[in-house]
C-alpha cells in the first residue's frame, strides 16, 4: 500500500509528466544530450518552503543549486573529511564554470533559530556541529538586538559570503571579474526578496 506522502509525490510527477514535459521536453533533450550549462549556482536552506527553482522561476537546466540547513557555506578545508557542500562549490566553479553565485537565507529559519538556541539541536544528530559554523555572526549581533533573529538569518549569508573568499578557485575568479558573489534573503510570508546591496552592506527588498 503506498503511503500517503509517497502517493502525493507519484501525483506531482503525474501531473509533471502531463503538463510541464511536453512544454519542456525539448528543453530535457538538450540538457540530456549537451549536459547542463548553469549560469548561477545558488547556495540556500533545504527548508521546504524557501525552493530556489520556484522563487526564481527557473526553467531545467537554469541553475546549479546546493541546499543544507541555513545556507551555511562551511570554512575551506583541505583534510580528508567528507566536504558535501564545499566539493559541490568545488564543481560549480571549475567543472560547470558558473558565472554566478547566490547565497540565499530566508525567514523563519530554523538552523538559525538553532544557532540562537543549544536546545533546538538537543537529540538531533550533526545538527549542532553545523550550526555552530554561524558563531563568528552570532558573536557580531548587537547585545540588544531586538530582531536577533533576523539579523543572523542576514549575516549569515555575510558569512558564507566571505568564507567563499577563502576558496582560491573562487577568489581568483572573483579578483579577475570572472566571478560575481550576491546574497539574498526570502520572505516566506510576504514572497519578497532582499538583496545584499555590495556598497552598503545593507539588505535590500528587490
Amino acid at each position: 500500500m503506498t503511503s500517503p506522502a509517497m502517493q502525493e509525490l507519484i501525483d506531482g510527477y503525474r501531473a509533471f509528466r502531463s503538463e510541464r514535459w511536453p512544454a519542456e521536453r525539448q528543453r530535457y533533450l538538450d540538457l540530456a544530450q549537451h549536459g547542463q550549462k548553469p549560469q548561477t549556482l545558488v547556495i540556500t536552506c533545504s527548508d521546504s518552503r524557501s525552493d530556489p527553482a520556484t522563487i526564481f522561476n527557473a526553467r531545467p537546466g537554469g541553475m546549479f543549486v546546493i541546499r543544507n540547513v541555513a545556507a551555511i557555506v562551511p570554512p575551506y578545508e583541505t583534510d580528508s573529511s567528507h566536504h558535501g557542500t564545499s566539493s559541490a562549490i568545488a564543481f560549480a566553479v571549475l567543472s560547470l564554470e558558473v558565472k554566478n553565485i547566490l547565497v540565499m537565507g530566508h525567514a523563519q529559519c530554523g538552523g538559525v533559530a538553532a544557532a540562537l538556541d543549544n536546545s533546538i539541536a538537543e537529540g538531533v544528530p550533526f545538527l549542532r556541529a553545523w550550526v555552530d559554523l554561524l558563531d563568528p555572526a552570532v558573536k557580531r549581533l548587537p547585545h540588544d538586538a531586538h530582531d536577533a533573529h533576523t539579523l543572523l538569518e542576514q549575516d549569515g549569508v555575510r558569512l558564507s559570503l566571505e568564507r567563499l573568499m577563502e576558496f582560491p578557485f573562487v577568489a581568483e575568479r572573483v579578483n579577475a571579474g570572472r566571478l560575481e558573489l550576491n546574497g539574498a534573503r526570502f520572505g516566506i510570508a510576504d514572497g519578497k526578496l532582499e538583496l545584499l546591496d555590495k556598497q552598503s552592506g545593507a539588505f535590500v527588498v528587490l
